[in-house]
């Protein structure tokens, strides 16, 4: 029986409907503390609230997101849109530009509100991404919002490349790999595009036999010249990618500033640790054991950041270009950088033995890794030498080049001590530890692949990544102690239906996954320390990466789940990134460090800007993404033909996407090409299943495909697998669990024996 203390603790509690009306009427600022201050619920009572609203959640009624909880599927505040067609009443329409249907469902249909007082620039049209705030309008069923900001001015454009018809009309071919439909041009639409080019046209109205037609309009580059294939990708995904005469003008009128205020650390050895090929250098670091006898074993560690927000002003041209780049975007054979190389090379690059402007931070640890306090100035430094990660790994190990040789003793062996003091403590922290190697394309002098290659991971890269989290820690916690708003950094603990959905995957193999409300990241590296050495290592490895939420820019705090960290702000790279350009103006503001700054009553909207570079920079991710894909299967276009070892990476209805093991090429296995069985897609499995031979194909499989074709201008490859799957005891599970049959139909055709399968 209930005791009296547990009968009052459920009477004192709202209904889920109080909670949903509470929510539904304080959209995106509503969490457990707002909840139970608006229903006054206090004491032993705070204990059936929480109860009360995970229940709700794992019922579907609400979802959390940090701290804070909202209805399923409904947009934040601000958000980022897409403009996709007009309303019978000629308003535009649009759909949030990121949205999970597995989660959520169809995406909602936004009606965009045009007022002729915007200050969004010109006028938006169907094609156009747009920064919005989405507005409660109990008249209409439709959510409303209103513009914020234009992000993207979409044309009725379509990105090719020309092909000369023989004895015929010219064809375009589109680079959407979505995309199978040619265009046609006529001779007098070409405007002097020649075959091989890349070109944008404009689709022509009318109906007719054949192909579509098109004109073209503007002629941007030859697709075998160099750098053309990352061209593309600026081009298709609306990339700023060139300067206007305004912010070059400020950048080289730009000077750097004298000592004057600064504190002058010139003398301080500071050293910057890069990749070899590296042209800029906006970070320097240095750390010395603590001489304070209260800490024994302890190190002072300094970071020195380029203070860009000295050169670029709020408001500036410089600054209204930065913004809407809202990062550097980093292509195998070229940068799109956020700022001109006048800044960005050149006055903000802690160049060796020069005097520079920096942001300095100087954090105390004790020797168990614990923070024991920080300080902000604004300093004036002097880089002791420009070492890459190859060259300080090998000083540090002992077997330092002419270079580093005298760094060894006085600066490289007390930062790798203040490395092991800060690993401890990082270890003990348990971040979420992946491990999923990346590759680098090796490029010849042409643009073009020639190899690719595994960077090896060094303890180099871990101290310079570890230092920097440190005083991006240190930034939010100034920044939140001082109360200026700034952007936080934050990524998400990973949704309930996408847990359910790994816990289903983990129990096919028997390896659990636990049910505590608030997973942490320790949680997933038991698991992933379970998979180790296991056949499906690789597996695990991408199932609990994709059950992860996506890091994104915000304006209010839920934490960084991956990192473990309660509080997080990007800080260290203020000349590729727009928020770490916000952060330092709000730490000079907040902390009175002169101009260039800005403090609480005149802080920007930081909301709105941190959901316009988040959008950049997935738009920046897919433009890298495109291109490489477009420059690995240039590189094996010539291959069509050839077998290779390949990784399943996912698993759908319509077919496998696999990656190939030696250049990590991406591409596809349609399922009507396995045809000597009817196949069934699991979903919980990641598996299509063979219903009468057994025979399965599960991500994370190791199997060899061979190329079938490839279209190097969409970045698409086409393969056939020519190994056999395993057998999986699953058909049961997949006979229990069918309906209507969603599978491809089975043939009574055996699998072919071919050339090069095991």
């Amino acid at each position: 029986m209930a005791s009296k203390e547990e009968r009052g603790t459920h009477r004192a509690l709202p209904s889920r409907q109080d909670i949903l009306d509470f929510i539904a009427s304080h959209p995106g600022k509503v969490g457990k503390r707002e909840i139970a201050r608006a229903f006054n619920v206090t004491g032993g009572a705070r204990i059936g609230l929480k109860t009360l609203l995970r229940e709700m959640t794992d019922e579907g009624l609400i979802e959390r997101r940090g701290r804070h909880v909202h209805q399923p599927g409904k947009l934040p505040p601000v958000t980022v849109l897409d403009i996709t067609h007009l309303d019978a009443e000629g308003d535009l329409v649009a759909s949030p530009s990121e949205w999970d249907s597995d989660l959520h469902g169809e995406a909602p249909r936004v009606r965009v509100v045009v007022t002729g007082k915007t200050k969004a620039g010109p006028a938006p049209g169907v094609g156009d991404r747009i920064l919005a705030r989405i507005e409660d309008d109990i008249a209409e069923k439709d959510q409303t919002a209103r513009i914020i900001k234009v992000l993207t001015k979409r044309t009725n454009r379509v990105l090719g490349v020309m092909r000369a018809g023989k004895g015929g009309p010219w064809r375009l071919v589109p680079i959407d790999k979505k995309s199978r439909k040619e265009f046609e041009i006529a001779p007098h639409d070409l405007n002097g595009a020649k075959t091989g080019e890349l070109v944008s046209a404009e689709p022509l109205g009318g109906r007719g036999y054949g192909l579509p037609k098109a004109r073209v309009k503007e002629r941007l580059a030859d697709v075998g010249s160099e750098k053309a294939v990352s061209l593309i990708a600026i081009h298709n995904q609306g990339i700023p990618h060139e300067f206007s005469k305004d912010v070059l003008a400020e950048a080289k009128a730009a000077q750097l500033p004298g000592l004057g205020a600064r504190e002058d650390l010139r003398a301080l050895p500071f050293i910057t640790i890069d990749p070899a090929d590296a042209k800029d250098h906006d970070d320097a670091v240095h750390a010395a054991p603590d001489k304070d006898e209260k800490n024994k074993g302890g190190f002072i560690v300094w970071v020195a950041i380029a203070d860009v927000s000295h050169f670029v002003r709020a408001g500036s041209a410089l600054d209204r270009e930065a913004l809407k780049r809202g990062n550097s975007v980093y292509f195998p054979d070229r940068v799109v950088p956020m700022l001109p190389e006048r800044i960005s090379n050149d006055l903000c690059s802690l160049r060796e033995g020069e005097d520079r402007p920096a942001l300095v931070l100087r954090m105390v640890f004790d020797k168990k890794g614990a923070k024991r306090g920080h300080r902000f100035s604004r300093a004036l430094i002097r880089s002791a030498a420009k070492l890459s990660y190859n060259e300080a790994q090998d000083g540090a190990d002992g077997i330092p080049e002419d270079k580093a040789a005298p760094l060894v003793d006085p600066v490289l062996n007390p930062l790798w001590a203040a490395y092991e003091v800060l690993a401890s403590a990082r270890d003990n922290r348990q971040p979420l530890d992946l491990d999923l190697p990346e590759r680098k394309l090796l490029l010849d002098k042409k643009g073009r692949v020639e190899g690719v290659m595994i960077p090896p991971r060094l303890s180099a890269h871990r101290l310079i990544e570890e230092f920097m989290i440190q005083a991006n820690v240190a930034a939010a916690e100034t920044l939140e102690a001082k109360r200026n708003p700034f952007i936080y950094r934050v990524h998400d603990a990973p949704a309930p239906e996408k847990l359910i959905a790994l816990r289903e995957f983990l129990d096919t193999l028997n390896i659990p996954l636990s049910k505590a409300e608030n997973l942490k990241p320790a949680h997933f590296n038991r698991i992933l320390a379970q998979a180790e050495g296991k056949p499906f290592d690789h597996l695990v490895n991408e199932v609990v990466l994709r059950s992860q939420s996506q890091a994104e820019y915000t304006a209010e705090n839920y934490g960084h789940f991956g990192l473990n960290l309660r509080r997080y702000a990007h800080f260290t790279s203020p000349i590729r990134r727009y928020a770490d350009l916000i952060v330092h103006r709000a730490l000079v503001g907040a902390l009175g460090l002169g101009e260039g700054g800005y403090k609480a009553e005149n802080a920007p909207g930081v909301a709105e800007i941190a959901a316009g570079i988040s959008a950049a920079e997935r738009r920046a991710m897919a433009a890298e993404r495109e291109t490489v894909d477009r420059l690995i299967a240039g590189f094996l276009a010539d291959q069509v033909g050839t077998v290779f070892n390949a990784r399943i990476g996912g698993v759908t209805r319509a077919g496998l996407f696999v990656r190939l093991d030696e250049t990590g090429a991406d591409g596809f296995v349609p399922l009507s090409s396995l045809d000597y069985d009817y196949f069934h897609h699991d979903e919980t499995l990641r598996a299509v299943i063979g219903e009468r031979t057994g025979t399965a194909f599960q991500m994370g499989d190791r199997i060899e495909v061979r190329l079938m074709e490839v279209t190097p201008v969409a970045g698409a490859m086409r393969f056939e697998v020519v190994s056999d799957g395993k057998i999986m005891k699953a058909l049961d599970r997949i006979r229990a669990k069918r309906g209507p049959r969603t599978g491809r139909r089975a043939s009574a055709k055996k699998p072919a024996r071919r050339r090069g399968a095991r």
